[in-house]
């Protein structure tokens, strides 16, 4: 079924919503440079009672600050955009993988639907973007190919903006490099170590940017769809190589090994955002995956490309992607 107007009207509002939210979280804290506490400036914390008190007014001056320095900024608001534009073209490179393959074997999905948030709540103003599948899938190769086409179709999205990130970043004066020890740290993935290497840029002495925060995002993304638990996009692909016994088995594996990287990312680092990961893997553990119309096994060329999408997930996995600095 082809979308009608009404549809395309109500999906790109959601994207517009969006593009707003993630342009206000691009301005504040950790992705910009508006801090979400000023007080901790002069090393004075706030009193964490009156914080919860008066948490909406608080929240609200926040996001007006954030908006104030858009209108008036110029520098903000290149910094901002460089991190809205770049994280929607990568989300909707991957959503845009899936709905294609989908049109290409007539199953029938919505456009992508986009989810904004308020800022800080969902960190980068948005818990992404997905699409409906509406009809049974009619074989295990069209599993494969909607599974993995939008992973495929995000990590090449995401490359052009690795390089700009990278050949972007600055040197810190010595003030800023002892500030950035107390703020989170984000941990690079092996693919932005490796073309850090082949740049020649070294991340651990550098300022990041919009299109650095905006690439890791991808990273992350990507990584967590290619998960082989449930429906995410690796479920996907595992149950469609391997069958529905090897893909729950997988999935319980994901779930503890998921869980234990985040007892051991609290532990070490003081970091809770491994919990997130695991509760999101034994959620999808409840829900069954749809069986196709046919069964016929994978051929060589689909194996292959599923050692392509794994060799995808291993280098844009981090174990503890954000640790606290301090």
């Amino acid at each position: 079924m082809r979308p009608t107007r009404r549809t395309w009207l109500r999906h790109i509002l959601f994207l517009l919503i969006t593009f707003v939210t993630a342009t206000i979280a691009g301005t504040i804290e950790p992705f910009g440079r508006l801090p979400i506490f000023p007080e901790l400036v002069d090393g004075t914390a706030p009193d964490s009672f009156l914080v919860l008190l008066y948490l909406p007014e608080y929240y609200g001056n926040l996001v007006a600050k954030a908006l104030i320095l858009l209108a008036t900024d110029p520098p903000t608001l290149f910094a901002s955009l460089s991190f809205s534009v770049p994280l929607l073209i990568i989300l909707t490179a991957h959503e845009a993988g899936h709905y294609v393959a989908c049109r290409i074997y007539r199953v029938h999905a919505t456009l992508p639907y986009f989810i904004p948030t308020p800022p800080l709540i969902g960190p980068a103003g948005t818990f992404g973007a997905f699409i409906r599948i509406l009809a049974p899938m009619p074989s295990r190769k069209a599993v494969f190919d909607i599974g993995v086409a939008g992973p495929i179709a995000g990590f090449v999205a995401l490359i052009p903006v690795s390089v700009i990130a990278l050949l972007t970043v600055t040197e810190p004066t010595p003030e800023v490099a002892e500030s950035l020890r107390a703020q989170l740290y984000f941990a690079d993935p092996l693919y932005m170590q490796g073309m850090a290497w082949l740049l020649g840029v070294n991340l651990s002495h550098s300022i990041t940017n919009g299109f650095y925060f905006a690439t890791w995002m991808g990273l992350l993304v990507t990584a967590l769809n290619l998960i082989p638990a449930g429906q995410l996009d690796g479920g996907h692909a595992n149950y469609a190589i391997f069958g529905p016994l090897v893909h729950k088995w997988t999935g319980v594996a994901a779930f503890v090994l998921m869980s234990t990287f985040a007892l051991a990312g609290y532990w070490f680092f003081n970091s809770p955002s491994g919990f997130l990961i695991a509760v999101l893997l034994g959620v999808m553990l409840r829900v069954g995956h749809p069986r196709p119309l046919t069964t016929e096994p994978l051929d060589m060329k689909r194996k292959l490309v599923a050692i392509l999408t794994l060799l995808i997930f291993v280098v844009c996995f981090a174990p503890f992607p954000i640790r606290l600095a301090y």
